[in-house]
């Protein structure tokens, strides 16, 4: 039961791998110590149970039973808790839990976060609170909301989950002096205090989000008094800092550092930037100011370029980076902001665009910078810098910010673990690959050399590595497994049988025997080999054999037979050397006929098909009025450099060293033709039109040696973004399209995947404990799969091949290559492997399943477009030839349930 309700939160919340593993230990922790759930426990018996469990657990540190997940900031603790309630709820009927918030800002978010139809909304994807949304009651409203808790609890008293979110900090500030805290004071609530009612519930559960900030505040101590079941906190940093330096937590179970969350990209890399050859003694703590803002904003405006054109070429949504300035005091801050907002700095661009957030503004005042501050991830809103003194700490959550200015005097491990906890989260929620929209840059030429050498030491939190709680073990290497079809394996022709464990008959009926293979005597299986790669020369003879059973008529068999004779003639001396007498002799005639006939059983004919122009065919590009609104790249001949924290690769933001062009726009230009799909003698036109429009608007805001020093610096920046907006006004006309059929049927290619040595494959059925792991195993025990083994991406694909085994006459997940269906995504043109293929008595399915949540993505729909053309044109080729049409399905995660038939997924067909 547990196991399934794990399984079914991390699909429907779509954890993160780290995440998932958190849920994996929490569910762990109570399968061995069952009495965590109730009140009457040994707590110390508790402790040792679980240390045998968790390696790295050594104390509780509380008067209950408390466990640390300390997970990298941008790696989702929020969505964890959502997790561990949808769990604690579904698997173990508890509907009390006490969230704890170190500050207001964290409080705010979480009440937000957990409010039903809020954009982050932790629950989304929980049916069971689709319909029971949990009540949420917070430390404003609790006196109000507990006749609210009163009436709700008739009826409901089984089932309905109560989310308490206080702040840890306005309670400390309350029991200040000895008094106690407002929640403690007599309230009639429910006929008691309020606190009392919570410490008298049987099932509550205290999570405690960044524990670290309040581990032994006054506040904690009076909570103790709750008397929850257990407690669970969350934290990038389990540790607490005292004047003997950091001293860690003792009840961490799960430790995932931020070297790994960089390792395994889920941030982005941090990089500290600096000028070439900068001595900071050589001049004023003025000029070094000014310099650092300046050298920021020419970092912030190439990000700004970087991050428009990756998100032009990769047609996703554009993200506006900001640029945070850290202050020294308030006064100081606001003299940064009039600074940079006048004309003496880059001539007033940025008035109207910079927000200051400190403790000095009040009333409307504080409104509208609170207001802006939440609303500096809209590309609608004008805000491009934020300065601020030491307001923003945890639980500001924004993806967009790229490029950090401290200008407040601290050591180097500050700053680092300061810059850490503001812009390491990313965009699109992944690592794009391109550097610059990946990488976060803290512009620190004083401090440069310092914060080198900070980061590369041992304890670094950048360096810092997991500590390894399971002993490695010998199986962990790794080897790259080839899986021949199974027709191979059926013919005897792979190298050993798989030993497949797990779950087996009892599931479902009887086991299907792995059938024995058809050749055994090495003659056989030499001449079997030969019969194969003469059925692969006869896949492009379309006119003697359109399709795979067309092998089976006597005329393609004598032919056949008559090849393989004439390819074994030189071998025949070695296939009958050392024969024993009382083996028959080799009757090769068998041998072919048997061959085809299991090569014809075991595939399914995957026509290939290409789309081809005819007549003459003719590019070009449309013109138009190129986009220079987020354009505003700046001059410097000094060059920045910048060095990566964790893996110390340089990079550099400098002028070409090139020849003077004779007019401005040659420089765009010359650098624009170095494009495969430029020509310039078919686009001269366009291609000075559209340089001339940029030279223009660098003239709007740059004198004409500033604008050269640019188009020299920057040629080919500008160049890619002028690329990136001539792409989609890209045209190709031809007279006409054929749809050529070269093959009409096609060999299945061997899967190749990586797996750890001597690991042996699990039964397809057998219920996957750990979804996060699922893509390192490898699975048998199929019936109806062309291929012996296969691996999935998912636990959503291993029940839907369930379905398959079930329904369909033969499936596969296809190899790399098997199809060569190509889509356009941007100015790429990636290959399109689809999910599985499957056929029926009637029918040939190509079948994606995706997470409901992107099946409306770009890349998604790019793929389903392909695909659906791709199966129009081979059902074509089908009905002029007699076998099956094609369809293709997408089909979202949530809808695959082993109760359903394959034909209850014919509602997700993409027709043209």
């Amino acid at each position: 039961m547990s196991a399934r309700v794990q399984n079914h939160i991390t699909g429907r919340l779509s954890l993160r791998p780290p995440q998932a593993e958190s849920l994996s230990k929490l569910a762990r922790a109570i399968d061995a110590a069952p009495e965590l759930l109730g009140h009457e426990r040994d707590i110390a018996a508790i402790l040792a149970t679980l240390k045998a469990e968790f390696p790295t657990l050594a104390d509780f540190e509380r008067e209950f039973p408390s466990l640390c997940f300390a997970l990298a900031t941008g790696v989702g603790k929020t969505r964890l808790m959502g997790a561990f309630i949808a769990y604690l709820h579904l698997a173990h009927g508890i509907n009390n839990f006490f969230v704890l918030a170190p500050n207001l800002t964290i409080y705010n978010k979480l009440i937000t976060d957990f409010t039903r139809n809020t954009p982050k909304y932790v629950f989304k994807g929980i049916a069971e609170f689709a319909q029971q949304a949990p009540l949420i009651i917070t430390g404003d409203n609790y006196d109000q909301t507990g006749s609210a808790v009163g009436e709700q609890l008739q009826g409901y008293v089984d089932e309905l989950v109560r989310i308490n979110i206080f702040n840890i900090s306005k309670i400390n500030s309350e029991v200040r002096g000895g008094k106690e805290p407002r929640i403690k004071r007599m309230k009639e609530v429910l006929g008691d205090s309020y606190f009392n009612h919570l410490a008298n519930l049987p099932d509550l559960v205290l999570l405690m989000d960044e524990s670290h900030r309040y581990r032994a505040s006054a506040g904690v101590r009076a909570i103790n008094e709750l008397k929850p079941l257990f407690g669970l906190e969350v934290t990038a940093t389990p540790f607490v800092e005292s004047s003997r330096g950091p001293v860690p937590f003792k009840n961490v179970v799960m430790d995932y550092p931020l070297a790994r969350a960089m390792e395994d990209g889920f941030v982005k890399e941090p990089a500290v930037v600096t000028q070439r050859n900068f001595d900071a003694k050589a001049h004023t703590p003025e000029e070094i100011e000014k310099t650092k803002l300046e050298d920021g904003v020419r970092l912030h405006e190439t990000t700004k370029v970087e991050m428009l054109t990756y998100a032009r070429e990769n047609g996703v949504q554009i993200v506006k980076p900001f640029m945070l300035v850290i202050a020294r005091d308030t006064t100081h801050a606001a003299q940064l902001k009039a600074l940079i907002e006048s004309d003496a700095f880059y001539e007033g661009r940025y008035a109207g665009k910079v927000i200051q957030v400190d403790s000095s503004r009040t009333g409307a005042e504080e409104e509208e910078m609170i207001t802006r501050l939440l609303a500096v991830e809209s590309v609608d809103e004008p805000t491009e810098i934020v300065i601020h003194v030491n307001m923003l700490k945890e639980g500001w959550d924004v993806t967009n910010l790229y490029t950090i200015v401290p200008l407040r005097a601290a050591n180097a491990r500050t700053l680092i673990e300061q810059s850490i906890g503001r812009g390491l989260r990313l965009p699109y929620g992944k690592r794009t690959g391109v550097a610059s929209v990946d990488r976060l840059n803290i512009v620190a030429h004083d401090k440069f050399q310092e914060i080198i050498d900070e980061a590369n030491r041992g304890d670094s939190p950048i360096r810092l590595k997991q500590i390894i709680l399971d002993a490695p073990a010998a199986s962990d290497k790794k080897v790259s497994v080839q899986v021949e079809s199974g027709a191979a394996a059926r013919l005897g022709l792979t190298e050993a049988s798989i030993v497949i464990t797990g779950a087996s008959a009892t599931d479902s009926g009887p086991e299907v025997p792995a059938p024995k293979p058809v050749f055994t005597t090495e003659a056989e299986k030499q001449a079997a080999r030969v019969v194969m790669d003469v059925i692969g020369k006869y896949e492009v003879r379309r006119d003697l054999v359109p399709t795979s059973s067309a092998l089976l008529k006597p005329e393609v068999q004598s032919v056949i037979l008559a090849e393989v004779a004439e390819r074994l003639k030189p071998l025949q001396g070695e296939l009958l050397a050392g024969v024993d007498e009382s083996v028959p002799a080799l009757d090769l005639s068998a041998v072919v006929a048997k061959t085809t006939e299991i090569v014809v059983q075991q595939t399914i004919d995957i026509p290939r098909i290409a789309v081809v122009p005819t007549g003459e065919v003719t590019t070009g590009f449309h013109a138009f009025k190129l986009d220079v609104s987020q354009l505003h790249l700046q001059p410097g001949s000094r060059e920045i450099v910048g060095q990566m924290l964790r893996t110390n690769e340089q990079f550099t933001l400098a002028a070409e060293v090139g020849l003077k062009e004779q007019r401005p726009e040659d420089y765009i230009v010359h650098a624009l033709v170095d494009f495969d799909d430029i020509d310039y003698f078919t686009h001269t036109d366009l291609l000075y039109d559209l340089a001339g429009q940029m030279v223009q608007h660098l003239h709007s805001y740059l004198s004409e040696t500033e604008a050269v020093s640019v188009l020299d610096r920057d040629r080919r920046l500008i160049a890619r973004e002028i690329h990136a907006q001539m792409m989609v006004h890209f045209w190709e006309a031809a007279t006409e399209y054929e749809v050529q059929v070269s093959r009409g049927f096609t060999e299945l290619k061997p899967c190749n995947y990586t797996a750890t040595a001597g690991q042996t494959a699990h039964h397809f059925r057998e219920t996957v404990l750990d979804p996060s792991r699922i893509k390192q195993m490898l699975f048998g025990g199929f019936a109806r799969c062309l291929y012996p083994l296969q691996k999935f991406d998912s636990d959503t694909e291993r029940r839907f091949a369930i379905i398959l085994e079930r329904d369909a006459t033969k499936w596969l997940k296809p190899a790399k290559g098997q199809f060569q269906i190509y889509y356009k995504l941007g100015t790429e043109q990636p290959e399109y492997i689809p999910d599985f293929v499957a056929e029926t008595d009637t029918t040939i399915f190509m079948v994606e399943t995706k997470a409901r949540v992107d099946i409306n993505a770009q890349e998604v729909q790019a793929k389903a477009a392909a695909a659906m053309q791709w199966c129009k044109h081979a059902s074509d080729h089908a009905a002029n030839v007699g076998t099956k049409p094609w369809k293709y399905l997408l089909v979202p995660h949530d809808e695959i349930n082993e109760s359903k038939r394959l034909a209850d997924y014919l509602r997700f067909e993409i027709k043209a």
